[in-house]
């Protein structure tokens, strides 16, 4: 049984700050107050993520707090020269770092010893701004008119929820400066993607998420597809977005791949989506602490394929530039 869409703004916690039931389901708009997901016993996690993709480059911005440590990145790989500026950062305890409350409601900075970011709602979109050794990130991620952003709560129980917002096919527009060399983002060929969370985790997780975004046709075509940490919960973070719309995807999907021989297709089906998504470049990132360990396989290629609407209207799509990963966290 699907979940019910969210029409109207609802907090996501309680005033005791366990899960609201109101808030379960699904939304178009980021339309969940998160105001209640405060730090405490380890469990709390916030981030903002945006990936940008061209023909040419791709980046990765994160800013987070773990309840424990803030964990930032930022990394640029320039895909014909294969040439890439990365950082990373762990601060523990965390400081340095701003997360808005609730999605938009604020600034989000992070400032530590050899990164810096800034994330800015403006008129019209959002400004993405960074700086590492070597590299500099001045984006701005189109909003526009009409955008629908699928928003998702995750119920595991009333003290471990997660909300979600997956926000794809933004267009993107900018700048990148690498070594001193300033590289325009190519128009109409540039692609954000949001991931936006807030919420209370359990500590041994598993999880799959793919996005794409582009153009095919006389359609502009996202792709949000998510697995393994739904399941069992009735929520879904599936959906085809065409045009702005969200055609959200009840069900949970299956992911055909092998992280071993990573540069075969993987093929992603079900609800009317029928995807192969084949990549060209992987991004490894493995790290055992004992008891606290993240290892993320995050792939970079392209999504083709079809999806069909319950109506039975089809929409082709080829060469949507985006990624698919897996990812074990104990956290």
């Amino acid at each position: 049984m699907s979940l019910p869409e969210i029409t109207a703004p609802v907090s996501l916690t309680r005033t005791d700050g366990r899960l609201n039931p109101a808030a379960v389901g699904w939304a178009r708009q980021p339309l969940v107050e998160t105001a209640g997901v405060k730090r405490g016993r380890g469990r709390t996690k916030r981030w903002e993520y945006w990936g940008v993709v061209t023909d040419n480059h791709l980046v990765g911005v994160t800013v987070s707090s773990i309840d424990y440590a803030a964990v930032h990145e930022v990394w640029i790989r320039e895909i014909d020269s294969a040439r890439e500026w990365h950082r990373t950062a762990t601060v523990l305890p965390p400081r340095g770092v701003t997360l808005p409350e609730s999605l938009g409601r604020g600034p989000v900075r992070a400032r530590t010893r050899g990164l810096a970011v800034d994330i800015d709602e403006v008129a019209g979109g959002t400004h993405l701004r960074a700086s590492i050794e070597g590299a500099e990130i001045d984006i701005v991620a189109a909003l526009p008119p009409g955008h629908e952003r699928l928003a998702v709560v995750v119920p595991w129980s009333e003290t471990r929820f997660q909300y979600t917002v997956k926000d794809v096919a933004r267009p993107a527009s900018g700048t990148l400066t690498l070594d001193g060399r300033r590289v325009e983002l190519p128009e109409g060929r540039s692609w954000a993607v949001l991931d936006h969370g807030r919420g209370r985790w359990p500590y041994d997780i598993r999880w799959n998420w793919g996005a794409g975004a582009g153009t095919s046709g006389d359609r502009t075509i996202g792709i949000q597809v998510g697995g393994r940490w739904t399941e069992g919960t009735g929520s879904t973070e599936n959906a085809v977005v065409i045009d702005g719309r969200v055609h959200h995807i009840p069900v949970e999907l299956t992911f055909d791949y092998d992280i071993a021989r990573w540069r075969t297709p993987w093929r992603i089906s079900g609800g009317g989506l029928e995807a192969t998504f084949t990549p060209f470049h992987l991004k490894a990132t493995h790290r055992n602490l004992g008891l606290l360990a993240a290892h993320t396989d995050q792939c970079f290629g392209h999504w083709s394929g079809t999806f069909t609407d319950p109506e039975g209207t089809v929409t082709p799509f080829a060469d949507l530039a985006g990624w698919c990963e897996e990812v074990h966290n104990r956290w």
